[in-house]
């Protein structure tokens, strides 16, 4: 259960219904998700939250399934379950493959494996390294 509730689209103010109407008009669906509802409780944070993740998930000079695979491997390292949920759906929906998504998390283990090796042998960056 949220810690706040969820505020349903019957329940919300106008405020918070004009950024429930964007997310299903940019997203081509005629729902809101629990993420979104949570938020809901501060309308300010639902604001500015939607309106930053529609400008850095559009396409840019990354494509959007590669924004999706990268915001899904940050959720796992994060163990953040709704997350990991929820971006797993929408790269599925971008076009991720059953062979990309055991990929993606062989290269997240790896990277967090050999992440906390280098942290706790506190190993110096070499100055190739260094740009």
């Amino acid at each position: 259960m949220a810690t706040l509730g969820l505020i349903e689209y019957a329940d919300a103010s106008p405020e918070v219904r004009a950024v429930y109407d964007d997310i299903m008009d940019t997203r081509k669906t005629d729902w809101i998700n629990n993420f979104w509802k949570a938020l809901a409780n501060d309308p300010a944070t639902l604001r500015r939250t939607w309106e930053d993740i529609k400008q850095i998930m559009a396409p840019g000079a990354l494509d959007v399934l590669t924004k999706e695979l990268l915001y899904l491997a940050v959720s796992v390292t994060n163990q953040c379950g709704y997350c990991i949920a929820s971006h797993t759906a929408s790269a599925k929906k971008k076009g991720m493959t059953d062979d990309q998504f055991r990929e993606l998390m062989a290269v997240v283990g790896m990277a967090n494996e050999t992440n906390r090796l280098s942290a706790g042998y506190q190993i110096e960056i070499d100055e190739q390294f260094k740009v």
